[in-house]
């Protein structure tokens, strides 16, 4: 028996706010909407993990979830546009990757980042 999914739940009294961040920001699909919950979904197919951090690495907050992209910069066009806070970064890590810190509409803190090649 294998893991072959995991799913992060957010809580909201309207989840129909999320398609301004997850959709037009993110470029997520809907993949399912039944009102009280509507799950966002893209093409890839990622592998299942799951970290467990004592810190967000130099020295930050642990964030809820993090969201590797492959169009990092037009992401953080979107998220000026938007005129959303980034209360850290963009900052290339040590550990290579490239990433900042941005709220989603219910306050959930996401790391977007990308790997450096």
């Amino acid at each position: 028996m294998a893991v072959t999914r995991i799913v992060k739940n957010i809580a909201t009294p309207d989840p129909g706010k999320a398609q301004a961040f997850y959709g037009d920001i993110l470029g997520l699909d809907i993949a399912m909407d039944f009102g009280w919950i509507t799950t966002f979904s893209g093409d890839a197919r990622a592998q299942v993990q799951l970290s467990v951090a004592s810190e967000g690495g130099s020295g930050t907050e642990v964030p809820d979830i993090s969201i590797e992209v492959d169009n990092f910069e037009e992401i953080l066009t979107r998220i000026h546009t938007a005129g959303m806070e980034i209360p850290y970064g963009p900052v290339t890590e040590p550990w290579g990757v490239r990433r900042f810190y941005v709220c989603n509409p219910f306050g959930t803190l996401l790391n977007i980042l990308t790997h450096e090649t």
